[in-house]
């Protein structure tokens, strides 16, 4: 059996934060505001596994109003969903991703973030479809006021 899922994810772009995609950490003047380390990407594509699982959201296994996940890397909250998932039966397949962004560039680290993500969760790079767009300076993308990832996760009962 083979199951689909969806995830989308936004911050907003603040000062004086680290800027976390896809599981690095890139250089640039802004961050991610979030209760996390607010990797929009990571966060999209946990939200597509649990969703493709009918497994709630990220929010309910990691609530934001949890001290235990103030700060929290990413890549744990994926690691851990991938676990989660796996409680039921299921091991990803592929997922296909998009990040939303004016700025900073994102392709130059798209293999760089393939990589990571494939590492936390077990898999061929080959499973981990990143890619990247702008809005054409339209909406809050536009503005440079945050940035946003849409995930598609494919999964497959082992079990």
């Amino acid at each position: 059996m083979i199951r689909v899922g969806f995830g989308f994810d936004v911050h907003r772009l603040v000062p004086n934060r680290e800027l976390w995609m896809g599981g690095i950490r890139l250089d640039y003047q802004l961050g991610l505001l979030g209760h996390s380390d607010a990797d929009v990407l990571l966060h999209a594509v946990c939200d597509a596994l649990l969703g493709a699982a009918n497994m709630r959201d990220i929010g309910y296994h990691f609530p934001d109003t949890s001290a235990e996940t103030d700060g929290m890397d990413s890549k744990v909250i994926l690691k851990n969903t991938i676990d989660l998932i796996a409680t039921k039966g299921y091991r990803l397949v592929n997922i296909d991703a998009t990040i939303c962004a004016e700025r900073p560039k994102m392709n130059p680290h798209i293999p760089q973030m393939k990589a990571c993500m494939a590492q936390v969760i077990g898999c061929d790079e080959d499973a981990v479809s990143i890619k990247a767009t702008t809005t054409e300076k339209l909406g809050f993308t536009g503005r440079e006021e945050g940035i946003s990832a849409y995930a598609v996760a494919l999964i497959e009962k082992i079990e």
